[in-house]
């Protein structure tokens, strides 16, 4: 039986779509994107090995995504999608596969049945593609008014007119030569590249929903595609409070503050990080911070509070959810917060594996009433959106 790679590829900075978070490490119905596509070919049966390509800034976020599978070890990518894809295929060499699967990470629903029409028509072809054919009617445009404006010149005839997709297969030789071959030359796809070096691609029926997230509204519609229409938002609120104790250092929402006293707590004592949990676990309904991390564990001493957030997060995701967004209010008349606020939306962000863009930081005082306008100790409220499926 041959042997068949699936080489999926993860390198772009998905500057397109916007946000800090590149598109195929958003979450999508509880899980990133790129590991809806990485799953649909580990169901395949007719799929051996899987390797990701990625940036070398993504290394983490690849590892909290795919920490509990058995992929090939993941390889780093280059400044294109065609170099990257060269270097993937340079390093399933020792593999040395009968077939390899080339397939876009932020295509997340490549079906069964559209990979296996694919890798069927390698029977008969060295390479095969999956695509839809053009519908619409197709015109030819030309510039005007400096650039302004477009006007029709001609018609395109779409009767042989077709929209590629991906996973494109190819015999691995094959393609590996044509790209080695093809180093310098600037090609949008795979098939094209077999194209330039005469090898016969095949087209075979895609798949209206094996779209390719680029912008928001491909984003949406990926959701509507898993049922997200039917989706309910549940809102979860927490509060929690820290006295301050000798120290020079405060932690809040993950960042390490200089300060005249420390906060006392069992774990890090981070209130931001502890609110925030408890607004998490309250929008599923699943207990509070104490239920899970008990102050009377002693494995929780001095602990990291990102633990108990970043928990929190994938006890969403069991729930097929998806974290719609996050806001923290910090309460205190010192230390300032302000100059914090950035580096506390990038790591809490990145806890919880979402956009930066859908996480809020902000903070306030109580104009000297209370405890915290005594500067006895640091408050924090949080408010989180969830999206689960209905019931």
């Amino acid at each position: 039986m041959a042997r068949c790679a699936a080489l999926v590829l993860a390198g772009g900075s998905g500057s397109r779509f916007g946000g800090g978070t590149p598109k195929q490490y958003l979450c999508l119905g509880g899980r990133v994107v790129l590991r809806h596509a990485v799953d649909a070919f580990l169901a395949h049966p007719l799929i051996d090995e899987i390797r990701v390509v990625l940036r070398p800034d993504d290394q983490p976020r690849y590892v909290a995504a795919f920490a509990d599978l058995a992929l090939l070890p993941p390889v780093e990518g280059g400044q294109t999608r065609q170099e990257s894809t060269r270097l993937g295929l340079e390093s399933l060499r020792y593999l040395d596969p009968d077939i390899v699967l080339i397939h876009d990470g932020a295509r997340p629903f490549p079906d069964q049945a559209l990979v296996s029409r694919t890798l069927e028509a390698l029977e008969k072809y060295p390479g095969a593609v999956p695509a839809l054919p053009v519908s619409e009617t197709v015109k030819r445009a030309q510039a005007k008014d400096g650039g302004k404006n477009n006007v029709i010149v001609g018609t395109v005839d779409r009767g042989r007119l077709w929209r590629a997709q991906t996973p494109q297969a190819f015999r691995y030789k094959d393609i590996r030569l044509a790209h080695e071959k093809a180093q310098g030359l600037e090609m949008t796809d795979d098939s094209m590249i077999a194209e330039k070096f005469g090898l016969s691609v095949a087209l075979v029926m895609g798949n209206e929903d094996n779209i390719k997230i680029t912008t928001q509204e491909d984003m949406t519609r990926a959701e509507r595609i898993m049922g997200y229409s039917q989706a309910i938002t549940r809102i979860g609120i927490g509060f929690d409070v820290h006295v301050f104790c000798p120290g020079d250092h405060v932690m809040l929402g993950g960042v390490k503050i200089a300060h005249d006293f420390g906060l006392e707590g069992h774990s890090d004592a981070d209130a931001a990080l502890h609110a925030l949990t408890d607004a998490l676990l309250g929008a599923i309904g699943n207990g509070d911070i104490g239920t899970h991390f008990p102050p009377t564990d002693a494995q929780w001493r001095d602990a990291d509070s990102s633990a108990f957030l970043k928990h929190a997060a994938s006890l969403v995701r069991q729930c097929d959810g998806d974290i719609a967004n996050v806001d923290v209010t910090i309460i205190c008349e010192r230390p300032k917060i302000t100059p914090h606020r950035a580096a506390m939306r990038t790591k809490i962000a990145a806890m919880l594996e979402i956009d930066e863009a859908v996480v809020s930081v902000k903070a306030t005082t109580t104009e000297g009433l209370g405890f915290t306008g005594r500067r006895e100790g640091i408050a924090a409220q949080a408010v989180a959106a969830v999206r689960v499926p209905s019931i």
